[in-house]
């Protein structure tokens, strides 16, 4: 498949749909392999790295689940194609930065990517739309049984799973949910529940993760531990407290919408004004009003408007989409100018109801 096709159709996650949708926007588990006998990417010499990405290709593609794929050499890729993977939360930013020797495989509606030589050997994940993290977990599993019988993993009786950073070292397993929490931030209760959060050893990450700010009230949540913890452990664990914080959210829009209607009401019609008249708009600014307009939606505040096409919004109006809809680099000027143009277009039919969130 070519890179073009992807983008015709919105991926999984996109639509708005899965358990708990509401609050969770989706679940994901990433697993790190090495290959024993090769040196880890950080500190092999090219035709190091293009060996392993010929041999892992060549696994990869014998897998039932991955018939249908979209794979390619990082060298091949544009910088705009690689940073619209990043947008899709397909691959990291670190590996958009790589090239020769380094790959992506990707299989049709996004739910399964691979990257190949970014700080590990392997690092595959599988990704849907809501509160999944347990059929999730049974998918990257699965994939990763296969491909043990294929090649030989790095691995130690003693360690478990190797990985070139000591933090994964174990299972080798990342597994995280991102929450949309407006409620909780106007509430303004975030704080607290993300320093519980961090006392359970679990992380609270922004939309791109490490390092990144939580732009539109997402937020990630993923486990610290993956040594001496088994990976359906860590899952049920993590789990458990995603459910608790859906519970916190739903509690504080509750409160908010009961104690505070006026200025719930306030914050989305404002949103909702300037995205419908606005003429210039930075991503950051995009990402956080179209997250009010979603709370609205889920507040019964709007007609003729569904989150799956605001989901949309929250990929379609990052830098590196706007540009490959266009199909030509973007001054930051240019961007905002055509991000405004595109939110007002998709929200025009979009109507207030009367009385909004007082209701």
């Amino acid at each position: 498949m070519k890179l073009d096709e992807f983008f015709k159709q919105p991926n999984e996650w996109m639509r708005g749909e899965g358990p708990d949708s509401v609050i969770v926007v989706s679940s994901r588990v990433r697993l790190a392999r090495n290959l024993r006998g090769f040196a880890y990417p950080g500190r092999s010499k090219k035709d190091d790295r293009t060996k392993v990405l010929e041999v892992l290709n060549a696994a990869f593609l014998q897998m039932p689940e991955l018939k249908k794929v979209f794979s390619e050499s990082l060298d091949n890729l544009s910088p705009i194609d690689k940073q619209i993977l990043v947008e899709r939360h397909l691959i990291s930013r670190e590996h958009a930065a790589k090239g020769v020797g380094s790959g992506v495989i990707i299989n049709e509606g996004e739910t399964i990517s691979v990257m190949i030589n970014e700080e590990d050997h392997i690092r595959m994940q599988a990704l849907h739309g809501g509160l999944q993290l347990k059929s999730v977990f049974r998918a990257i599993d699965k994939l990763d049984a296969e491909l043990e019988q294929l090649v030989d993993y790095d691995f130690s009786e003693r360690f478990g799973y190797l990985t070139a950073c000591p933090t994964n070292v174990g299972t080798g397993m990342r597994a995280s949910s991102m929450l949309h929490l407006p409620g909780l931030v106007l509430a303004e209760q975030i704080n607290p529940v993300i320093q519980a959060v961090n006392k359970l050893h679990l992380a609270v990450r922004g939309l791109y993760g490490e390092g990144t700010e939580a732009m539109g009230n997402l937020f990630q949540i993923s486990n610290q531990t993956t040594l001496g913890e088994k990976e359906q452990d860590i899952v049920e664990r993590l789990n458990k407290v995603i459910h608790q914080i859906v519970e916190h959210e739903i509690n504080a829009r509750a409160s908010l919408t009961e104690k505070r209607p006026q200025m719930v009401a306030d914050q989305i019609g404002r949103a909702f004004g300037i995205l419908t008249n606005a003429h210039i708009l930075t991503s950051k600014e995009a990402l956080n009003l179209l997250s009010l307009i979603r709370l609205g939606l889920d507040l019964e505040m709007f007609q003729h408007l569904d989150r799956a096409a605001v989901d949309e919004l929250f990929i379609l109006t990052q830098p590196a989409h706007l540009q490959r809809s266009v199909e030509k680099k973007l001054s930051p000027e240019e961007r905002d100018s055509r991000r405004a143009e595109l939110v007002r277009k998709k929200l025009h039919k979009a109507r207030r109801t009367e009385g909004g969130a007082q209701n």
